[in-house]
């Protein structure tokens, strides 16, 4: 499986931080965003991954993580001139996905709890259709909904409804079979002027081939893309990690313990930041592998 990170688009609800610089690369607390989906793309096993990112921005994310091999990833880069939805990454990035099975995560959405991991290996053992999660919202009317029948089979997904038949949401991730790049095609453009994920996913709930994992109370997700979420995320990063001595989305130690990379080159990783995050991952021990 490959693993695709939608970081385009402007960041209008950012304005003005986001206006000279691209939303993903701010910073949630210690580390910059795009740190977090790339982490969960890490844990799921995924070590193929496109960026796709405005033509602007694309060379910061080339300088900031390079080709991935350091990290034992191999990451590639492409542009998105002109932003029409998230379902746009399927056509931009066809080529990248070839013949293989695809995961989607939007670089400003953040996932945190345990267990987790086991919920992005069935994404990962994927073998037909498409697999989404579910979490419970108060302001559905914000996001994809998903509407679920008495057995908790998926009826509908729909974009940002008036009207929400439930309070699920679709957090920013996805898994999918290969189809996804014959369904985009299928798609037509929205009254929003976007190719909408939402329609993508309807095409597997009418062929009864899309899984819906719901997320418990353990699990945290949330949106960065606004004020109040982005320092929400910061907050919670910070009192996990001074609370609990250990790091979120240090994507060094995540490539050791995947063994990706040797303990040595994490070590010699760690050894170029002259911060406290460099001297976390000096601190992590190798009998903890």
């Amino acid at each position: 499986m490959k693993g695709i990170i939608l970081a385009g688009g402007k960041g209008t609800r950012l304005y003005p931080m986001t206006i000279s610089v691209s939303k993903q690369l701010l910073p949630i607390y210690d580390k910059p965003m795009i740190y977090y989906p790339l982490s969960v793309l890490m844990l799921s096993d995924i070590r193929e991954i496109l960026i796709i990112s405005t033509p602007k921005d694309l060379p910061l994310y080339q300088e900031l993580l390079g080709d991935g091999h350091k990290l034992g990833l191999n990451i590639s880069y492409k542009e998105q001139p002109n932003p029409q939805g998230i379902a746009q990454a399927f056509d931009l990035g066809k080529d990248f996905i070839g013949n293989d099975n695809v995961c989607l995560i939007l670089g400003d959405n953040f996932f945190y709890g345990h267990g987790f991991s086991d919920f992005l290996q069935k994404g990962k053992n994927l073998k037909d259709g498409a697999l989404v999660f579910a979490y419970q919202v108060k302001n559905p009317s914000s996001f994809g909904v998903v509407e679920f029948d008495e057995n908790r089979r998926v009826i509908s997904i729909e974009e940002k409804p008036a009207k929400p038949k439930s309070n699920y949401a679709i957090p920013g991730i996805y898994f999918f079979d290969n189809s996804v790049i014959e369904k985009t095609k299928n798609v037509s453009m929205s009254n929003r002027g976007e190719y909408e994920i939402t329609s993508v996913l309807n095409l597997y709930v009418d062929e009864k081939k899309l899984r819906c994992e719901r997320l418990g109370r353990g699990l945290a997700w949330l949106d960065t893309g606004e004020p109040s979420g982005l320092n929400d995320a910061c907050n919670f990063v910070r009192t996990i990690q001074e609370s609990q001595s250990f790091y979120i989305a240090c994507l060094e130690e995540i490539a050791y313990n995947r063994n990706f990379i040797s303990y040595e080159q994490m070590i010699d990783l760690g050894k170029a930041y002259k911060s406290e995050y460099g001297k976390y991952i000096l601190s992590i021990k190798k009998e903890e592998n």
